[in-house]
């Protein structure tokens, strides 16, 4: 495979480096005024990247048409708000590493759900782009049960290795990578917990379920997976508390194979797509509303809608 041209290498480079420096500054800060950075930095953000305010009003629009036009910015607003304090905690992590069990509570009926689905054959956990989606990862391992995660390979190298110092070593299974079916496999055999994120619109095999009342093309993989290794399935989110930290919230997606696996795979997705609805509708600011979620369109609308 060519390498990119020497001038977009550098500017990787140069922006990777930039990030790692505020990553560094910011790890100086308390936590509380990290957090309140980011919050102030979300909110400039909203002001200064039009492209993205735009996408996230136009999303809002289609998603809450009984919100009216004022509503629909309230939530925008502190959704950039929101992405900006998953940013310093993010940057803050050696820190909240310390006290990560007290910062990130876990419900008891997630604990449960999480349990219950490990069988012996592993667990496929969804998730979505909800709150600080990297922390429920974290909080994850660190409650010491094996977990992988699966997902797409940075813009360049350097920001991937920054994701994968955050995750942990070899805990990210990257699509397409040498060697990736192999470390999939033997995330099943080892009975441990598969982490993918099917809430966005991607260039991966995917079927179309309802999203917000309309059609979206979304990842099949993580159904196809359960259905030909019989592993549990669980969703899980995390979502901020209101005095600070997070909580975790997750249940059990009962199945049973009918034969069918085109109609099957179709139903497992439909009902974790279902769950990521009620979550986003519970705290809409905590999704990534700029993501052109209804993008892709169906081959033919008429024969699959209703």
């Amino acid at each position: 495979m060519s390498l990119p041209p020497l001038r977009k290498r550098v500017k990787r480079a140069v922006r990777t480096w930039l990030l790692r420096g505020l990553l560094a500054i910011v790890k100086l800060l308390p936590l509380g005024a990290a957090l309140a950075l980011g919050r102030a930095g979300g909110g400039l953000a909203y002001g200064v990247f039009a492209k993205d305010r735009r996408l996230a009003l136009e999303h809002l629009a289609k998603a809450f048409p009984e919100k009216t036009p004022e509503e629909q910015e309230a939530i925008a607003r502190a959704m950039f708000r929101s992405l900006g304090e998953t940013g310093m905690e993010i940057a803050q992590i050696d820190k909240l590493d310390r006290r990560l069990e007290s910062y990130v509570e876990i419900e008891p009926s997630a604990v449960a759900a999480l349990d219950q689905a490990r069988k012996g054959s592993g667990v496929v956990a969804v998730t979505g782009h909800i709150g600080n989606w990297e922390l429920l990862f974290r909080r994850i391992v660190r409650s010491g049960r094996p977990a992988y995660a699966v997902g797409a390979e940075l813009s360049h190298g350097g920001l991937t290795a920054i994701v994968e110092e955050l995750r942990g070593p070899g805990r990210t299974i990257w699509r397409g990578a040498p060697g990736a079916s192999k470390k999939l496999l033997r995330a099943f055999r080892e009975d441990a917990y598969l982490a993918l994120l099917i809430d966005q619109d991607t260039k991966v095999q995917g079927v179309f379920v309802p999203f917000f009342g309309e059609l979206a093309h979304t990842p099949r993989a993580a159904a196809d997976l359960a259905l030909r290794t019989g592993a549990g399935i669980v969703t899980i989110f995390i979502h901020r508390k209101a005095g600070g930290g997070h909580r975790i919230s997750g249940r059990q997606v009962e199945y049973t194979p009918t034969g069918d696996p085109e109609a099957d795979a179709l139903a497992i997705t439909a009902e974790m797509t279902r769950a990521i609805e009620e979550e986003v509708r519970r705290v809409p600011h905590e999704w990534v509303w700029m993501h052109r979620r209804w993008q892709t369109r169906p081959p033919d609308e008429r024969a699959l809608g209703s």
